[in-house]
């Protein structure tokens, strides 16, 4: 028998994953809110990977309960997700998956581009979704990690944010708000520079994110989380000391 993967958050997303990885015949042990990490890990302390798949609200206090024994296999799947979110807990080597597919109650998985990911644990995890026929994309190097991660975020926040003006689909901001659109993208990345202490090429990272709208034009703007992200955007900008215009006007809409 193949070593057991640990699973922390059985959602939609974990659920996917669960599926992926009973089918390249890893047993998955699930753990809930209501469990003792630290008394599972007493029980499973050297499993393949233990996999991370809880909303982005929950990762901090999930990432401080991690027990020492599993640090060194941590997989983390998230949104909104920079390798200060867990270096800040002496996490150094996790395999990270940038996830472009969806699952929604009740739906099958869609698919919008091959989903990149990079860590010791990378090649379990394409295997792993590859027998559900998701596509991955195995990076060679944190630093491509890095841009993959700010490509999902500005994709999410741009589109989330345009989107409570716009509303609509992502080709439909593009075709007909092009000029809201890449003003937000641009203050996005700004905030993202800040975040991370690094300069992007603007022209790659909007070249990435319109490969994504081409995935799925259909992909409507405004998600549930939208005003939420917003709001975390312009608190981290005010951080950082950034203007970001057009988000606050965005802001000031909604007020």
């Amino acid at each position: 028998m193949k070593a057991p993967v640990v699973l922390v958050g059985i959602g939609e997303m974990g659920g996917v994953f669960a599926r992926g990885l009973l089918r390249t015949g890893h047993p998955v042990y699930p753990v809930t809110r209501d469990m003792d990490m630290a008394a599972t890990a007493q029980s499973l302390p050297s499993p393949e990977l233990v996999l991370v798949t809880v909303a982005e609200n929950d990762l901090h206090s999930v990432l401080e309960q991690i027990p020492t024994a599993w640090h060194a296999r941590l997989a983390l799947v998230q949104n909104e997700l920079l390798p200060g979110d867990w270096q800040q807990y002496g996490y150094n080597n996790p395999t990270v998956i940038s996830v472009w597919f969806e699952k929604k109650k009740g739906q099958d998985v869609k698919v919008l581009i091959p989903s990149p990911v990079y860590g010791p644990g990378a090649g379990l995890l394409q295997d792993s979704l590859r027998s559900l026929d998701i596509p991955v994309r195995l990076l060679a190097s944190a630093d491509e990690l890095l841009f993959e991660l700010v490509v999902k975020n500005v994709y999410i926040v741009t589109t989330n944010c345009a989107g409570l003006v716009t509303g609509g689909t992502v080709s439909e901001l593009w075709a007909d708000h092009r000029e809201l659109g890449e003003a937000i993208a641009r203050e996005v990345i700004q905030i993202q520079e800040a975040l991370t202490g690094r300069q992007f090429q603007v022209d790659d990272l909007l070249g990435a994110m319109l490969k994504a709208f081409d995935g799925d034009p259909d992909h409507g703007c405004k998600g549930r989380s939208a005003p939420a992200r917003l709001a975390r955007a312009l608190q981290q900008a005010d951080t950082a000391d950034l203007s970001v215009p057009r988000l606050r006007e965005i802001a000031a809409r909604q007020a």
